[in-house]
C-alpha cells in the first residue's frame, strides 16, 4: 500500500499493492494495522456504505456535525470525482478542497478525516461506492452544504447539470453552515 498526500495534508489517497496475472487480481482493501503503520491513524471502522449512481450524479458535500464520520472511500465500479472540503474553522486549510478520481480500474481510495465535508460525482455510465465510516450514521445530525458554493469553488468536471437530491439541491452556503471548531 503507498499513501499519497495531497494539498490538504490530513486528507490521504491510498494506492493499494495489486497483485494480478491472467487469472485476475488481488489486494487488501483494508488492512487497520498496515493502515495505522503507515499513516499513524488508528479509524475505528462502524459502518461500511455501499451507493450505486448513475452519470453525472452529483452526491454532498455530507458531513455529520455529532458523531462525525470519518471515511475510507473507494470505487468498485465505473468512476467518480471525489471531493473532501475541510470544515474545521480552526484549520488553516479551512474552506479549501481537494479532489481525486476515483475508479474501479485504478483502485485507489480517499481517507476523509473527520471535519471534512465529502461529495462525489459520477464521470462513468454508473458508479458504486464504498465507503467504511469511522462512526454510525445520524440523519439528525447530517449537515450539507451547497454543492456548487462560489467560496468553495470546487471545480467540478460537470458536462451539463447535475442530478442532485433534493437534500443536495437546498444545502446551505458555506457561509451559513455549521462547521467544527
Amino acid at each position: 500500500m503507498k499513501i499519497i498526500p495531497t494539498a490538504i495534508p490530513d486528507v490521504l489517497v491510498i494506492e493499494p499493492s495489486v497483485f494480478g496475472d491472467a487469472r485476475g487480481f488481488f489486494f487488501e482493501s483494508f488492512n487497520a494495522r498496515e493502515f495505522e503503520r503507515l499513516t499513524g491513524i488508528k479509524p475505528p471502522i462502524m459502518q461500511d456504505n455501499h451507493s450505486r449512481s448513475a452519470r453525472n450524479v452529483l452526491r454532498g458535500l455530507h458531513y455529520q456535525i455529532v458523531q462525525p464520520q470519518g471515511k475510507l472511500v473507494r470505487v468498485v465500479s465505473g468512476e467518480v470525482f471525489d471531493v473532501a472540503v475541510d470544515v474545521r474553522r480552526n484549520s488553516p486549510t479551512f474552506g479549501h478542497w481537494v479532489a481525486n478520481n476515483l475508479s474501479a480500474e485504478n483502485k485507489k481510495q480517499m481517507w476523509i478525516p473527520v471535519g471534512f465535508a465529502h461529495g462525489f460525482q459520477v464521470l462513468s455510465d454508473y458508479a458504486e461506492v464504498l465507503y467504511k465510516t469511522t462512526d454510525y450514521y445520524a440523519p439528525q445530525h447530517e449537515r450539507c452544504i451547497l454543492w456548487n458554493d462560489p467560496q468553495i469553488g470546487i471545480r467540478w468536471p460537470l458536462d451539463g447539470e447535475p442530478l442532485l437530491s433534493a437534500k443536495d439541491a437546498s444545502g446551505l452556503p458555506f457561509s451559513r453552515a455549521t462547521v467544527f471548531p
